[in-house]
């Protein structure tokens, strides 16, 4: 089916889009979850679905508890207008996912729906985590018209299966996210970051691994790497982050870091991380490894000619390259990683798979998942791992 010949539903309620599902799968029609539309070209492309289903109506913050640090939002707010809320009361959702990707230089805001659905964040993961460790409940629309929930509105409920953290990084795939109630932070006015350089990716990692065992709190700890140099970035925030800061900075000194200096204002400096983890032109890969084959993983960046940023501590690390140099890059990187290409030309995401997975027992557990709760494949099919 044509693209252009797509329908296109954006539903105001819950009972709505639960509606929508429904007569889909009655009808024996596919249905393609769209939030913002940020992340469209991630994952699987197959044939066009038969429906769109847009969460653009679903946009009200429901509750902001601000002496529980809790907030319950619908799936399509825009994570910016959440954040501008909470932080009229000093609060904020610790998610920093950046803007951008394949075929644009700027993107819409991304929804809160969205964010959860892909497992989107930045370098905030360091401390705060991802999206599946800040939902506690969540609210969903099953292909059958269901509506179900989960989890509750306190941090502390245990009660029911964790369908937040099993429809968190679902790419929509089992069912649509109609709301999500999630935990918030106090928000830092202060921040100060600590900088260091190094040509040796051996010593970028030793410092790295230094920084990460030293008691310091940082609310980010990335590092950078790019034609031979990298660069190690410790972000402290609130009152006594520039003391903070400074201990981190002498820390690298004494670890043999180049170049170290201190960004009062580092408000760029985070912006040019997070920007590299998107790319507008060429093909972004993204690596989870062992803190501990950094090493490797850089080796394999200068070899494919690329660009990395990455959660130090995490073994986490976003690299851009040229679309060609995509399966150089995989074959190069240490045994036990996980490379996803995410932001692509249509024309690689054609040949490649995205996710990289063989089969096994972790691919039949998903497979199993999403016939238990999308039996009838209508939910974004094909977009997964697998094919799922």
């Amino acid at each position: 089916m044509d693209a252009t010949t797509v329908s296109r539903v954006a539903p105001e309620s819950f009972e709505d889009a639960a509606a929508a599902l429904a007569a889909a799968t009655a009808e024996r029609r596919t249905v393609r979850i769209v939030g913002a539309g940020t992340k469209l070209g991630w994952g699987r492309h197959g044939p066009a679905p038969d429906l769109e289903l847009h969460t653009t109506g679903l946009d009200q913050i429901l509750e902001h508890n601000a002496g529980d640090l809790t907030a319950s939002l619908q799936a399509g707010v825009p994570l910016a207008r959440a954040q501008r809320t909470f932080a009229a009361a000093g609060q904020m959702l610790a998610l920093d996912p950046p803007l951008g990707g394949w075929g644009s230089d700027s993107a819409p805001p991304p929804t809160i729906g969205g964010v959860v659905a892909t497992g989107d964040c930045g370098p905030l993961r360091h401390r705060y985590g991802t999206p599946r460790d800040l939902v506690v409940g969540v609210t969903i629309a099953l292909s059958d018209g269901t509506i179900a929930r989960a989890g509750g509105k306190v941090i502390k409920n245990v009660a029911g299966y964790d369908l937040a953290k099993l429809f968190s990084g679902s790419f929509g795939t089992l069912g649509l996210i109609l709301a999500v109630n999630v935990r918030l932070h106090p928000l830092h006015v202060t921040s100060v970051t600590a900088l260091g350089a190094a040509a040796d990716p051996g010593r970028l990692v030793a410092a790295a691994s230094a920084l990460t065992a030293a008691p310091l709190e940082f609310e980010a700890l990335d590092v950078a790497w790019h034609a031979g140099r990298g660069g190690l970035l410790a972000r402290c925030a609130g009152p006594q982050a520039p003391r903070r800061a400074r201990r981190a900075a002498r820390l690298m000194e004494e670890l043999g870091l180049a170049r170290v200096g201190i960004a009062d204002r580092d408000g760029q400096v985070w912006e040019r991380q997070r920007a590299g983890q998107r790319s507008a032109d060429k093909a972004l890969v993204r690596i989870a490894a062992a803190p501990s084959a950094l090493v490797a993983v850089i080796a394999a960046t200068e070899a494919a000619d690329g660009t990395l940023v990455g959660r130090a501590a995490l073994g986490q690390s976003f690299v851009e390259v040229e679309p060609a140099a995509v399966p150089q890059l995989r074959e190069r990187l240490p045994a036990g990683c996980a490379a996803v290409l995410a932001d692509a030309p249509p024309s690689l995401r054609a040949q490649a798979d995205p996710w990289g997975l063989p089969d096994g027992p972790a691919l039949e557990l998903m497979r199993r998942v999403k016939a238990r709760f999308d039996p009838a494949g209508t939910c974004n099919p094909g977009l997964f791992v697998g094919g799922i």
